[in-house]
This record gives C-alpha cells, sequence and structure tokens, in this order.
C-alpha cells in the first residue's frame, strides 16, 4: 500500500513535482485502496489461522494447506479488484473544476471526488458502502474467530496453555488496531467531518497508510527470540 504513495510523495518533497495526470491519479487511486482492501483479507486470512491453530491444532496442516492458502489469497485478490475496480471508472466519467488541486499528498478517492464538478453521489455512495461493507464485515469475521478462540482458552485448564494461546495473538491483534483505526477515521472525517480543519484530514490520511507499516516490523518482531536477544545485548553494551 505505501509503495503506491511513497514513491510521488517523495517526488512532492525532494524535488517539488507536484503535478499528476489524471489518469496517474486514477492508477494510483485504484492500487492504494486495491491494497488496502487485499491488507484486510489478509487480516481475516490470518484470524482463520490463529482459530484453527487454538481450537483444532491436530488438524492444523490437514486444513490449511498451501492450495487452500492460495485459494484464499487469490479470493482477497478479487474481492479487492472488483470492489476498487468501479472507484476509478466512475470518476473517469466525472467532469472536473478548473480548480484541480488535491490538499493530500496522494489521490484518496474522496478527494479527488470533491474535485469534480458534477453529480457525485454515486460516488459518494459507493465509496461509502464499500469502506463499510470491508470494514464492518471483515471486523466482524476476525471478532468472531476471537469469540470462539476464547470460548476455547477459557475451557483450557492449564494456565500456561492460556498464556500460550493468547501470546499467538497478541501480534495479530495489535496489527487490527493499528490497519483499522486510522481507516476507520480516515473514511469518517472525509464524509461526515466538514468543520474538521485540512491539516487533520491529512494527518489522519497520511496515517491510514504509513502507520501500519511502519509498526509492523515492530508489531510481528518484538516476539521474535532472536530480536529479543539482540536487543538485550545492545542495551547492556549501552
Amino acid at each position: 500500500m505505501p509503495t503506491s504513495v511513497v514513491p510521488k510523495a517523495l517526488c512532492i518533497f525532494w524535488f517539488n513535482f507536484k503535478g499528476i495526470t489524471v489518469s496517474g491519479c486514477l492508477t494510483q487511486m485504484f492500487f492504494l485502496h486495491a491494497a488496502s482492501v487485499m491488507h484486510s483479507a489478509i487480516l481475516i486470512t490470518m484470524a482463520f489461522d490463529r482459530y484453527i491453530a487454538i481450537c483444532n491444532p491436530l488438524r492444523y496442516a490437514t486444513i490449511l494447506t498451501k492450495a487452500r492458502i492460495a485459494k484464499l489469497g487469490l479470493m482477497g485478490l478479487a474481492r479487492a479488484v472488483l470492489f476498487i475496480l468501479p472507484l476509478p471508472l466512475l470518476l473517469s466519467r466525472q467532469p472536473f473544476c478548473a480548480n484541480r488541486i488535491i490538499p493530500h499528498m496522494y489521490c484518496d478517492h474522496m478527494a479527488v471526488v470533491k474535485m469534480s464538478c458534477g453529480n457525485i453521489t454515486v460516488n459518494r455512495t459507493y465509496g461509502l458502502v464499500i469502506a463499510f461493507l470491508v470494514i464492518v464485515l471483515d471486523l466482524t469475521l476476525i471478532a468472531l474467530s476471537y469469540i470462539l478462540i476464547i470460548r476455547t482458552v477459557l475451557r483450557m485448564s492449564s494456565k500456561k496453555a492460556h498464556q500460550k494461546a493468547l501470546n499467538t495473538c497478541t501480534a495479530h491483534i495489535g496489527v487490527i488496531l493499528v490497519s483499522y483505526t486510522p481507516s476507520l477515521f480516515s473514511s469518517l472525517t472525509h464524509r461526515f467531518s466538514q468543520h474538521i480543519a485540512p491539516h487533520v484530514h491529512i494527518i489522519l490520511a497520511n496515517l491510514y497508510f504509513l502507520l501500519a507499516a511502519t509498526l509492523n516490523p515492530i508489531i510481528y518482531g518484538i516476539k521474535t527470540k532472536e530480536l529479543h536477544d539482540k536487543v538485550g545485548k545492545y542495551t547492556c553494551r549501552m
């Protein structure tokens, strides 16, 4: 997701290249939002993986085969393309005003929609439906998997088993929080908060695609024994 934005953003900051063609803007928008939807699908797959690992550990290898994992990945990719492709297609038919200035460092869907001089009801409605469909549906499926996981953990008699099961899910929960929270706030403030200062919109929009990418290695790496040993070693030296 950041790969679709950061190169152009660096051109703005380093070389002051602020212009972008309409086709380039719509292409960037497609890859940005498609990657976001794909990332959400990966989080669902990880929740399913955690559910199988804790609730059906003996059948883990037979349920999550490489072929099945590949199919889940293809389904997530197909969903992302089918959901997001209409966004640039609908916008490509819209007339744009003379003042074509996007108050962001990338082509966010709602920022581009607001530049249109035509009727944007369909664009706004479709964007809102997709945002809520992806966030609400995906979070519901993730929550359902964790309800089943908690039910299984509570049935375990050993405290050590409790600890091990919960440690398995810690990184995934952290990634969910840093991924969905900025996305939800950015989407809602664009559509419903007309009196929020522009710089707040920009900060939320940038956190939306930079925060998760920055924190993911830390969240996943914090449980790694080798990383713990290295950090402890360098801390002791200091």
